[in-house]
């Protein structure tokens, strides 16, 4: 008799957005939110899920965000949620190299001192 099984990651879209004004960058996105889980699967077919973690990831910039459990649970339950800056916690960044220019708003990924499109100083950057 044979049992085929395995573990293995999954990752889930949900289908919820939020406009935002990005706190990373400053720029108008939204929220997208996802979930990632282990799978046992057995005959391939999934049996069990645990693990379950709830992120947030910007449209703008693409930084990551873990989400308080509480309201990832209500969002997988299509539940009417407004996330707040307090239910997120900062993971990642798919953009961590990009700069932007404090006076013209330009960014780039290369370590420049001054801006290429206005000549001002990148000093003042916070990202």
């Amino acid at each position: 008799m044979f049992f085929i099984c395995g573990v293995n990651q999954g990752q889930k879209q949900f289908d919820f957005h939020q406009t935002v004004v990005c706190p990373r960058c400053g720029r108008y996105g939204r929220y997208e939110v996802f979930m990632t889980y282990l799978c046992l699967s057995l005959f391939f077919l999934p049996v069990l899920k645990w693990n379950r973690r709830y992120f947030v990831r910007t449209s703008c910039c693409g930084a990551v965000y873990a989400l308080n459990p509480e309201k990832g649970r209500a969002i997988a339950h299509g539940e009417p949620v407004t996330i707040e800056p307090q239910d997120l916690t900062l993971v990642g960044s798919q953009s961590a190299r990009l700069r932007r220019c404090p006076r013209c708003g330009y960014t780039t990924e290369e370590d420049f001192t001054f801006c290429p499109k206005c000549g001002s100083s990148m000093e003042q950057n916070g990202l």
